[in-house]
């Protein structure tokens, strides 16, 4: 695929708030990013775990009852349900600084804008277990401006089976419906009313396929219920001026400064 985005896939995404960008890992890099996630999990990733956010699956498929996210490994065990900072991995910063990332950053940013990470975060729904993520909006209060950007990269097939993302088409043009929340979850008034049956769209991937989302465009995912794990990498893009609440900024991906990767 191009690394430009074509002027009709620019207004299909426009108008739905998501784009599919057709697969971008495949054979040996797939595999690649595969093993290097599992090595991650088990523990055998010369990597300074203490650096990593990392969060272990729930047992009852609830989002309340997911384990604690905190830096630092939790046991060598593939039932992790996400894993944060990984721009400071070699192999997933490599495919992060891809050139159609950051053609898509100048696009939605303008420019020579510096582009940072808000998280580059890995999201696990492992065979016959995984967790319900309620409807939402990728946006955070404590921020002082919005992200606009996600890349997503199935690592496994995303089926409705095993809980792919559901999407509602053109929901981001509505702009932020739920401010009170700081991170933009939906009442269950809310997402009654903007997630019925017939507006939702399953967001069934292949290996290896890629979506564009822009933040505000809602979205869930069930648990998984089938015998295929639904690994993925969620990568948030945003303006580098961007800074929290409390005076924290973030890693840079594209522009001066960018972030060094630890050893692989």
């Amino acid at each position: 695929m191009s690394d430009i985005l074509s002027d009709k896939q620019w207004e299909f995404y426009n108008q739905n708030g998501y784009l599919r960008l057709g697969k971008l890992l495949d054979g040996a890099d797939l595999a690649k990013v595969q093993g290097r996630i599992d090595d991650i999990m088990l523990g055998k990733a010369t990597l300074d775990y203490s650096r990593l956010m990392m969060q272990l699956d729930s047992e009852t498929g609830k989002y309340n009852d997911a384990g604690e996210q905190s830096r630092g490994h939790k046991g060598a065990t593939l039932n992790y349900r996400k894993i944060q900072d990984l721009e400071l991995d070699p192999v997933f910063l490599e495919y992060m600084q891809r050139p159609i990332f950051r053609e898509i950053c100048r696009r939605v940013y303008g420019g020579e804008t510096p582009i940072a990470t808000f998280r580059a975060m890995f999201m696990n729904k492992p065979a016959h277990k995984g967790t319900f993520l309620p409807w939402h909006q990728d946006r955070w209060s404590y921020l002082d401006r919005e992200a606009q950007v996600t890349i997503y990269t199935a690592l496994d097939p995303a089926t409705k089976a095993n809980g792919c993302v559901q999407i509602i088409p053109g929901s981001h043009k509505m702009g932020v419906i739920n401010p009170s929340n700081p991170s933009g979850f939906l009442t269950e008034e809310q997402a009654a009313k903007f997630n019925r049956p017939e507006q939702i769209h399953f967001l069934e991937l292949e290996a290896g396929e890629v979506a564009l989302l822009h933040n505000l465009t809602l979205h869930a995912s069930d648990v998984n219920r089938s015998d295929v794990s639904r690994r993925a990498f969620s990568v948030c893009y945003m303006d580098a001026r961007t800074v929290a609440n409390n005076g924290e900024s973030f890693p840079v991906i594209f522009g001066k400064g960018s972030v060094e990767p630890q050893a692989a």
